[in-house]
């Protein structure tokens, strides 16, 4: 097995952890921005016992541990607007599926940051991505602001996807790790005056009731899943591993209508949409395996 099947496996162990993550969002009583404060400390107090993980921070420059915490911050953003967009629109199912848009975020920011060609089979990927939360929207008007919160995340997503991919190559992962949830902590920690206008917060700390699954949360959906999912990265494409998570819709849908029951606030149009862009996921390797093909045959031509 090389380096790239493994990566591949790596991700999607992480993509099905993080598949768990709305789940657990919707079920822990704390609102948004407490929720994601205690998923950081937790997934840091994870990640920093594990031998080596201090020693590997110190040899980082201090040049990318800045860059790293930037994007620290980002992270931070994207869960606090994920799980906005979870209790504003009560529905785990609608929120994840909105996350797939990242793929065309990415198509777009990865060859803007990281200077390389721009792929318009991505774009096009993208689009039908696009077309598919368009179906979503057939909802109702009671779920457009859970949606335009949705995409938010999705755009940050992207964004923190494709400056890690910039800059983790050679470094550590789980250092690496530690740092940017360590930053997105301190950030929303010190800029909780100005979130909490935007982010009610109700209680800090979770409830008897929800320390399985904040701890869950913490350790598995984010400090394995996390790290797992920077070591794939250093093997593949920002679009690559952003059309890969598109999957943790489909994976989160399916366990919010087994263990939630969301099928009841479900249509059709719903289901068409999560379709296309299951489609979508499956379309993006075959058509660049075509695209390689059809130049390999213009070369030998």
């Amino acid at each position: 097995m090389n380096n790239k099947q493994k990566a591949y496996i790596q991700l999607h162990i992480a993509v099905f952890l993080f598949g768990f993550t709305a789940i657990l969002g919707k079920l822990i009583t704390l609102k948004e921005l407490a929720l994601v404060w205690n998923r950081l400390w937790i997934a840091v107090i994870g990640l920093i016992l594990i031998p080596g993980v201090i020693q590997g921070i110190r040899k980082i420059k201090w040049q990318n541990l800045l860059k790293f915490a930037g994007i620290g911050v980002l992270v931070s953003l994207h869960w606090l607007t994920f799980y906005g967009s979870i209790k504003i629109g009560d529905n785990a199912s609608l929120t994840l599926a909105c996350l797939a848009t990242t793929t065309l975020f990415a198509s777009v920011l990865e060859p803007l940051i990281t200077k390389s060609k721009f792929q318009l089979i991505e774009l096009l990927i993208g689009l039908l991505v696009i077309v598919g939360i368009i179906f979503l929207t057939q909802l109702g008007s009671a779920y457009y602001k859970a949606i335009i919160v949705g995409l938010i995340s999705a755009f940050l997503a992207a964004l923190f996807s494709v400056l890690n991919k910039k800059y983790i190559s050679n470094q550590n992962s789980i250092s690496v790790s530690v740092i940017e949830l360590s930053a997105g902590f301190a950030f929303l920690s010190l800029a909780y005056p100005l979130l909490v206008q935007y982010f009610p917060v109700e209680h800090w700390y979770p409830k008897e009731s929800d320390w399985l699954y904040i701890l869950t949360l913490g350790l598995l959906c984010t400090s394995l899943a996390y790290v797992i999912s920077l070591n794939a990265l250093k093997e593949l494409s920002a679009f690559t591993i952003n059309l890969s998570i598109n999957l943790e819709p489909v994976y989160g849908i399916i366990l919010a209508i087994l263990l939630l029951n969301e099928d009841r606030d479900l249509n059709t149009p719903f289901y068409i949409g999560t379709a296309i862009i299951l489609s979508a996921v499956i379309l993006h390797p075959v058509l660049l395996k075509l695209q390689k093909r059809k130049r390999k045959t213009v070369i030998s031509n």
